[in-house]
């Protein structure tokens, strides 16, 4: 692997040039296509809103790299994994796939896309804190400023890094899902098509704060209070994807769940399994309790869409639990939606 570290001197001599031939770095306007060189000094363009930046490089093979990014609301280092387009000769859009690491290692994402022309970006670090703004740093997850990483800090930097065509998509299984939803009503029109798996929108009913706080409990470790603030505090409600539907408007939407019964992964020999009987009971009774209430979230989420008049794709399974098996193959029904929001 091959680490490339972007030099402030270099960083301020590229921004220079780039400035001299009117390409915009502050917004989203797209580079030439493919400005990851070998020197990298093309990168030095990459900053955004109060100084966050691309700070260093590492080369995973011709199609993979690891982007270190300096966030300046939560003063530390994100690592984002890029899995470049196919084809790089013209400026391609952007899949913003969240929870990366975990979805890189139990689906098939990467090998899926090795042929479309797409960047598919995965960031490292939001997942157990809903890729959101907290109020309160937390004792076990300090300072979370997600939203606004993911919103205004990162996307300026990927557009200028690979010379993207500034078109992005995002999409999430489970709480990861949730947040894909509240990225997209934080600010409508940054990503053009949304894909949820599994995921429940609400957040600020009795049921949604429920699950939010045992998801907490069982991945973050974190205080919800220190995320929106006490169940009854007005930002939970400001942030809930179902309260807030109408800034999906001319959203392209794939939303996905199984109903919590066993279904065809539910075997010895499923997905991740491995063989294991205590996996699977796991799988079918935590996993089947899980996913039915996450039906019961998407059913109620379909009908506020629908109320609103927003169409959507909807894929209720009539089996399955809430398990990586159903997203792969949920991740596969969602590409036609996902590629028409990006153009492709």
């Amino acid at each position: 692997m091959n680490r490339r570290t972007v030099s402030p001197k270099v960083r301020a001599a590229a921004l220079s040039s780039l400035l001299t031939v009117g390409v915009a770095l502050a917004g989203h306007t797209a580079a030439v296509a493919d400005p990851v060189g070998e020197t990298g000094t093309d990168l030095a363009s990459s900053t955004s809103a109060a100084d966050s930046r691309l700070e260093s490089v590492t080369d995973i093979d011709d199609r993979h790299l690891v982007l270190e990014v300096y966030s300046a609301s939560m003063q530390r280092v994100v690592p984002v994994h890029v899995q470049r387009p196919a084809d790089t000769s013209v400026a391609r859009p952007t899949l913003y796939f969240l929870d990366g690491a975990t979805r890189s290692e139990k689906t098939d994402v990467e090998e899926f896309l090795a042929d479309e022309n797409v960047n598919v970006v995965s960031p490292i670090g939001g997942e157990n804190a809903y890729w959101t703004d907290w109020k309160n740093p937390d004792p076990n997850l300090g300072v979370n400023k997600w939203r606004t990483f993911m919103t205004e800090e990162l996307p300026p930097i990927i557009d200028a890094a690979l010379g993207t065509n500034g078109i992005n998509a995002i999409a999430g299984m489970s709480r990861v899902g949730t947040a894909a939803l509240q990225l997209a009503i934080a600010k409508p029109g940054l990503y053009k098509g949304v894909a949820l798996y599994s995921g429940c929108a609400n957040i600020s009913d009795p049921l949604g704060y429920a699950i939010v706080t045992l998801s907490m409990d069982e991945y973050g470790q974190g205080d919800p209070a220190n995320m929106y603030g006490p169940a009854n505090d007005p930002e939970w409600a400001a942030n809930d994807p179902y309260v807030n539907a109408e800034k999906l408007r001319g959203t392209e939407l794939f939303i996905s769940t199984g109903n919590g019964l066993p279904g065809r992964y539910e075997t010895l020999d499923g997905p991740h399994i491995d063989g294991s009987t205590a996996t699977l009971f796991r799988q079918v009774y935590a996993g089947g309790s899980i996913e039915a209430v996450t039906n019961y979230c998407t059913h109620r989420l379909a009908d506020r869409l629908n109320e609103l008049e927003i169409p959507a794709t909807y894929s209720f399974r009539n089996s399955g639990t809430h398990s990586w098996g159903y997203w792969n193959d949920d991740f596969h029904d969602s590409w036609p939606v996902l590629a028409a929001s990006l153009g492709l």
